[in-house]
């Protein structure tokens, strides 16, 4: 099928729209502060602390730091220590909504770009902070009911996957036209792809929220599904997933698609699979919280690789330099 370029500005006159590097910056250390605060809230889980702090926003009646007379032991350390992150996590996420709106009203005073949807995606992370704060709260005072702590973890996931968006527009030249860099079947088997990832993360926290690791060292709150059952579900849609992203490879070469896609979709596929053999590795092992905690980092790195993946395969904005990536093939 004959090649289809989208039409755009001559690269020699187009003007950049990015985000200055330095903006750019505050915004990829929300994506790694997002990813940080999941597997430290893990560890909180993991090691049966949930409970450290018994109530919310308090950490025990009285005091909002860990007290000598708790009866938690060092649990209502880790859990405390978690806590305070999220003070770093609030404060990376003003830095990115007041950054983002200071250089859209700079744009708009000198005539430039002003662009809108960036600073409108720069409210993902403090609108999320806000919300995690929330659910943070009502998982503490419902006893770590596993339904609370799916949604806590879910929402994380869906915050990473805005603040990957977030980086990658960010970085581009502006927000129109768009330009497709790879056929529409391609992107549609990424779209499928994406989906399925979802579905993944989505059984992984059942099985976590089935298995020994509660969230609270005294209490047993999970799941009403048998455990082994739900992992088996789990790795049966991991398998759906490796087919997919190796599909999905093959798609990309045997169309030339350009190489970001490529290289993107094979970190994708590598970084599955080791997150494949940690998975078994956790299972035979009996679950040792540390191979657990390996393993909810890696989820949140395989979330964040399909988001990439599927964003690869389209531009935004006037190109300023010539590039294969120039070309929108149907």
């Amino acid at each position: 099928m004959a090649a289809e370029t989208t039409e755009r500005p001559d690269a020699t006159t187009s003007i950049s729209a990015r985000a200055p590097r330095a903006l750019r910056a505050v915004f990829i250390a929300n994506l790694v502060a997002q990813i940080g605060i999941v597997v430290t809230g893990g560890i909180v889980r993991l090691t049966g602390s949930g409970l450290g702090c018994p109530t919310w926003p308090e950490c025990v009646e009285g005091s909002y730091v860990p007290t000598s007379r708790q009866e938690e032991a060092w649990h209502k350390y880790v859990e405390f220590g978690n806590r305070l992150l999220t003070f770093i996590l609030a404060a990376l996420a003003i830095a990115a909504i007041v950054g983002a709106f200071t250089w859209w009203r700079r744009q708009r005073r000198s005539g430039g770009v002003a662009r809108g949807p960036v600073l409108a995606l720069a409210a993902i992370p403090l609108v999320g902070t806000v919300v995690q704060a929330v659910l943070g709260g009502i998982t503490v005072l419902t006893g770590l009911n596993p339904w609370a702590v799916a949604a806590h973890f879910l929402v994380s996931i869906a915050i990473i996957g805005g603040c990957v968006v977030l980086v990658v527009r960010s970085g581009e030249p502006g927000d129109l036209p768009v330009t497709r860099l790879v056929r529409p079947e391609v992107r549609l088997l990424a779209w499928a792809l994406l989906v399925v990832t979802a579905v993944v993360v989505v059984l992984g926290v059942i099985v976590t929220g089935s298995g020994p690791h509660s969230g609270d060292a005294e209490t047993e709150a999970r799941f009403g599904v048998d455990p082994r059952t739900i992992a088996w579900l789990h790795a049966d849609a991991v398998l759906l997933f490796l087919g997919l992203t190796v599909g999905l490879l093959v798609a990309l070469r045997v169309t030339h698609a350009p190489g970001r896609a490529m290289r993107t979709t094979l970190t994708l596929l590598l970084v599955s699979l080791a997150q494949g053999l940690i998975g078994y590795a956790q299972y035979f092992t009996g679950l040792p919280w540390v191979l657990v905690a390996v393993h909810m980092l890696g989820a949140c790195l395989v979330w964040m690789l399909a988001v990439f993946v599927v964003l690869s395969m389209r531009t935004r904005g006037p190109l300023t330099t010539t590039s294969p990536d120039a070309v929108s093939r149907q």
